[in-house]
């Protein structure tokens, strides 16, 4: 007889060998037919394996994130099934679940087009319908290697296998696997392919390039059309798309990742900025601009030369190599090292907004979330050790300033703690830990705790913020470090006149300025809130002739008022002006006519809205330089 203990403490006695599926059965049927998987002992078990000795016991149920999760992958085997029923020939690489579906990277003849998904989600249904069991088997390396013969990537990936190796079968279709997988195929019933995309062999641009085909599954029909709703939505919020036709950036083939700002996109951009220095001057930053190209050794004492030079751009200059910067910490340093410092100046807190440099893939560019150049909006916060707490905590609020005062997200905050390999003291880990905790318990903040997923050189917090339509954004960071201090040799003059080696924090609030403004163009669908729209008052007259002078008066003491107008004097009927203003979600409209011009008033329409007010010019202007100066967020 083996125990089980439950959640809830209670403890049972079952016979060694019993299954997770039986213990579910027993309790009852509702709950094994709700149970996908369990946990033993922290593993994650198949529902049909036997359970060999005492163990604590976590039976993981349909509206679990770990059940969407392994759903999936029952579904990437499902598919790779199909595919092979229909490509006898085909080979495959990997297929895991991703965060809202699956993939499966595939080598097949002819390839696979966008009108073969249909076939195959047929075939998959047809599939499923057979209700097989799925089944887990250890094998050894042998086994493994003669089962897979026949396909180089499974041979390829099983060679670097150590340890257990497993397999999934379903039918006539077996997958090598850690698992782990639904108890049968028919579990499997709500599901879409999405699209294809290429892939090289293990990321590696010089083996072979691979189909990804991608998909997504659900327990529940309206679970699936609730997603594909919201991709639907995703694409209407698509900030490529938008930046175009609200003339904001474009992407050009002469700069691959090098996105071109227009002058629209610039009024967004420059509010962003000025927002950004506004609000660091008012805590405590001193600004600072350190070079784009720097000379190779710095980088080489930094660790970057040896571990992040596949990703930066070099050059030479008389006969010295020097590398385009892809971070902002060492020119930081350089200028912390310019002077000596005392405990007495603690904490210095720089603030740079940065260009900087990577090298990505040209098939990982995409739009203004994944390019080659952007600008960090990094600070960098030397201190004591006994400061962090109370700097941290100074730091959250800013962030949170940002984040929820200023532009209405909602967020949270994961802690990540001291990894296997780490440098510094424990002790000094130990401190910093609790300082960053301390600092969320202080403000009342839950966290979620990420054991052993911090940084080599120190713990940090990373902010994750939701969207208008619900997805998660990483943006904000605040991480600790004890290894550049170390490489550089950082010094100041304690209270004890004797040196010692300060504590680094490095911290962002929009991360990237080009990603966060394309995630606000995507938040707020294209249309700004007043503040920070390009265009905040489009002037439209009803008739050019008769109503123009008044119009351009108007746009000119809007101007005078520093609110970004546009008059629109084109030759066209009034209800298209007013449709063109719409479309390119201009806050708001104002209709001048003859009782306008008389009176000296405006009729004004805000964005959305189908009321037309009427009002003084100068109230108009006092209202909406109000709305500009509180920096409303749009609920």
């Amino acid at each position: 007889m083996i125990k089980i203990t439950f959640l809830d403490g209670n403890v049972k006695e079952f016979e060694k060998g019993i299954s997770a599926g039986e213990i579910a059965q027993s309790i009852s049927s509702g709950l094994r037919k709700k149970s996908v998987a369990a946990k033993v002992n922290g593993e994650m078990y198949d529902l049909s394996r036997p359970i060999e000795e005492d163990a604590k016991l976590e039976l993981i149920t349909n509206d679990m994130i770990d059940a969407f999760d392994i759903l999936n992958h029952s579904t990437a085997h499902l598919m790779a099934q199909a595919i092979k029923s229909l490509w006898p020939d085909a080979k495959f690489g990997v297929g895991p679940n991703i965060e809202n579906g699956f993939y499966y990277d595939v080598d097949v003849e002819p390839a696979i087009v966008e009108s073969d998904l249909p076939k195959i989600e047929k075939e998959m249904k047809r599939l499923a319908s057979k209700a097989e069991v799925i089944t887990r088997k250890v094998v050894s390396k042998e086994e493994a290697l003669e089962m897979f013969k026949e396909d180089p990537y499974k041979v390829e990936l099983i060679k670097d296998l150590e340890g257990t190796i497993t397999v999934y079968s379903q039918g006539d279709f077996t997958d090598l696997c850690r698992g782990v997988h639904l108890p049968k195929t028919s579990d499997i019933k709500h599901f879409k392919l999405m699209s294809l995309a290429g892939a090289y062999w293990r990321g590696d641009s010089n083996n072979k390039q691979l189909q990804r085909v991608y998909g997504t599954s659900h327990f529940t029909a309206e679970g699936l059309n609730n997603y594909l709703k919201f991709l639907e939505e995703a694409e209407k919020r698509d900030h490529r798309r938008l930046g175009k036709e609200l003339e904001l950036f474009f992407l050009s083939e002469f700069g691959p990742g090098f996105p071109f700002f227009l002058p629209k996109g610039m009024a967004v951009r420059n509010e962003l900025e000025n927002l950004w220095h506004e609000e660091h001057a008012k805590a405590g930053y001193q600004e600072i601009k350190t070079p784009i190209m720097l000379n190779k050794e710095l980088w080489e004492i930094s660790g970057h030369w040896f571990n992040y030079r596949e990703n930066m751009y070099t050059s030479e200059i008389d006969d010295v190599e020097y590398a385009i910067k892809p971070m902002n910490c060492p020119g930081s340093i350089l200028v912390y090292k310019n002077d000596l410092h005392s405990y007495r100046d603690f904490p210095i807190r720089m603030g740079e907004l940065g260009i900087v440099h990577r090298h990505e893939f040209s098939g990982a560019l995409h739009g203004l979330f994944r390019v080659r150049n952007f600008t960090q909006d990094d600070a960098h916060i030397f201190l004591t050790p006994d400061q962090i707490e109370s700097e941290i905590i100074g730091v959250i609020e800013l962030i949170d300033k940002f984040y929820s005062d200023i532009f209405g997200f909602e967020y949270h905050i994961e802690l990540s703690t001291r990894p296997e390999k780490a440098i510094g003291s424990v002790e000094i880990w130990d401190m910093a830990e609790k300082a960053l905790a301390n600092a969320l318990q202080h403000k009342g903040i839950e966290y979620k705790l990420n054991p052993g997923d911090g940084a080599f050189y120190g713990p940090k917090l990373d902010f994750k913020i939701k969207d208008a339509i619900g997805r998660t954004w990483q943006c904000g960071t605040i991480q600790l470090d004890f290894n550049l201090p170390e490489r550089f040799d950082l010094t100041y003059i304690g209270e004890d006149g004797q040196k010692h080696r300060p504590v680094m924090i490095h911290r962002v609030v929009y991360g990237s300025m080009e990603r966060f403004m394309g995630i606000l163009i995507e938040h707020y669908a294209g249309a700004f809130p007043t503040w920070l729209s390009p265009v905040q008052v489009k002037v439209i007259a009803v008739s050019n002739e008769h109503h123009g002078d008044y119009a351009k008066e108007v746009a000119n003491v809007l101007k005078e008022a520093h609110i970004r107008v546009e008059n629109d004097i084109r030759d066209e009927k009034l209800g298209y002006k007013i449709r063109d203003a719409q479309v390119h979600k201009i806050p708001y409209q104002l209709v001048l006519g003859d009782n306008e011009a008389k009176e000296k008033t405006v009729t004004y329409r805000a964005y959305g809205k189908q009321e037309q007010i009427t009002v003084s010019l100068e109230d108009f202007v006092s209202m909406i330089q109000e709305e500009i100066q509180s920096k409303k967020h749009k609920d």
